[in-house]
């Protein structure tokens, strides 16, 4: 089936009318009136391909059963065997470069592997002009991410990150009463998460163990470097480690700032800091002949700390003052509004938009609305419904891959938020206040931390 870049329409069936005396001629009718209410004749249907569907490559492929769910590929055969059963007859590969290979007829590409990996995949489908739908946060690397946007430009394919809620009515809403002046002038953001609810903080484990027989660990490394199987990476914790994900800040942040960069207009961060908590661990010395107890922070060098506090600074935008977002996890949370009653707390995720008329707060990624203080509350009228609203997340990329407009979370977008959580990471790595050249995707006063900004693949792999 051919990748179509314009809409076109529907196929048709034929039937006969007359138009003069003793003449007949051909009129062409829709097919979903030869089909009835709610028929798709299978060329209208988009040929996907999922890679990684064991868990949440599953989830969204469930999304996208208005096609036809052609190809799955994982290198678990045990963790996809549900998506396996669910669609019986699809082809079945490990490796997604044989897959693009053989399988010429995909029309786009579902991906639901470790961040790791999302741009290698990722970049292979779109140079074969595939339409991609990737998860969060995008890459693992900032240049990934960057590489991914211009690549879908220049390819001219329908993408969409997994924010799901970028389509959401909360969101609109939060953007429509922020542009209307809701709270005033914002100039502080503040997003919060309860996560991570996986182990972070950890060692690399020491212990040697056997490779499950369903598992290709090499093509699950893919990219990374070589490092032996464990159970603390696959399938669920490998979201704590450098090598192989984003952390809580990476999972999480593009599901809030989304609606924060909407709502207040926001480009590139020149600014990143952040600090850290790990751990204390007690080390047992030797001083003056006795044993004596001294705490020391252990930071680990190869996962993310139990919990941060993270914060960006963005320039003005034309007559927008400049704005300061924090960011918080690990159970971290922003200080409570002075506004907000004595006994109330905040959720345990959520965003507040600090204005100079009052402050607003959502849930975490729209919706629920708290307007404070009560008086301002009182005196608020929301502004009409001004935005459009979405079919749907996944249908709307499955719209833009048949011609239509781009998604809300298309990668020119959805790799600037990327970019700006990974952005976090590194500051979360380094514990230092870096400068930021977005243009150039360099950190201006911080040559180790530059060496972030790409990853270096092993031998065999490469963008």
């Amino acid at each position: 089936m051919p990748n179509r870049k314009q809409p076109r329409p529907q196929g048709a069936g034929l039937t006969r009318r007359a138009l003069a005396p003793g003449a007949a001629a051909l009129t062409i009718l829709p097919r979903h009136v030869l089909g009835g209410a709610g028929y798709k004749a299978p060329s209208d249907k988009l040929n996907i391909a999922g890679v990684g569907v064991g868990a949440m490559g599953g989830g969204y492929l469930r999304n996208c059963e208005t096609e036809n769910i052609a190809v799955l590929c994982d290198v678990d055969d045990a963790f996809a065997v549900r998506t396996f059963s669910r669609y019986p007859n699809a082809r079945r590969y490990r490796d997604f470069r044989k897959m693009l290979e053989q399988e010429k007829g995909i029309d786009a590409v579902v991906i639901g592997t470790p961040d790791h990996t999302h741009a290698v995949v990722a970049m292979a489908a779109m140079r074969l002009r595939k339409h991609v739908y990737c998860a969060k946060p995008l890459t693992r690397t900032l240049h990934e991410a960057r590489l991914l946007a211009q690549t879908a430009r220049e390819m001219r394919v329908a993408t969409q990150m997994s924010v799901q809620s970028s389509a959401s009515e909360g969101a609109r809403l939060t953007e429509e009463w922020i542009q209307a002046g809701a709270v005033g002038e914002v100039r502080e953001a503040h997003v919060w998460t309860n996560r991570p609810i996986w182990p972070q903080g950890l060692a690399r484990p020491r212990q040697e163990v056997g490779v499950p027989k369903t598992l290709d660990w090499d093509l699950w490394l893919g990219p990374a470097p070589a490092r032996p199987y464990h159970p603390a990476y696959h399938p669920f914790s490998w979201r704590g480690w450098y090598d192989f994900g984003t952390g809580a800040l990476g999972d999480m942040a593009c599901h809030a700032f989304h609606v924060v960069f909407r709502a207040l207009k926001l480009g590139q961060p020149v600014s990143v800091h952040a600090t850290s908590a790990f751990v204390v661990r007690h080390f047992l010395e030797n001083a003056d002949g006795r044993l004596t107890l001294r705490p020391k922070i252990a930071p680990l060098p190869e996962t993310y700390p139990h919990a941060s506090i993270v914060t960006w600074d963005f320039p003005a935008r034309g007559s927008l003052p400049p704005v300061r977002m924090h960011w918080y996890d690990g159970g971290v949370k922003p200080p409570v509004p002075r506004d907000m009653a004595q006994g109330q707390v905040l959720k345990s995720d959520g965003a507040m938009y600090v204005g100079d008329k009052g402050t607003l707060i959502t849930g975490f990624s729209g919706g629920d609305h708290v307007l404070l203080p009560e008086s301002r509350a009182r005196s608020w009228t929301p502004p009409p419904k001004a935005l459009p609203r979405s079919a749907g997340h996944y249908q709307e990329w499955i719209a833009a891959a048949k011609g239509g407009p781009p998604a809300t979370c298309e990668f020119s977008f959805g790799g600037l938020i990327a970019e700006t959580a990974l952005l976090g990471t590194v500051a979360q790595r380094t514990g230092k206040h870096l400068g930021w050249d977005a243009e150039n995707l360099r950190f201006t006063n911080d040559a180790s931390a530059g060496e972030m900004v790409r990853a270096e693949y092993r031998p065999g792999w490469s963008l």
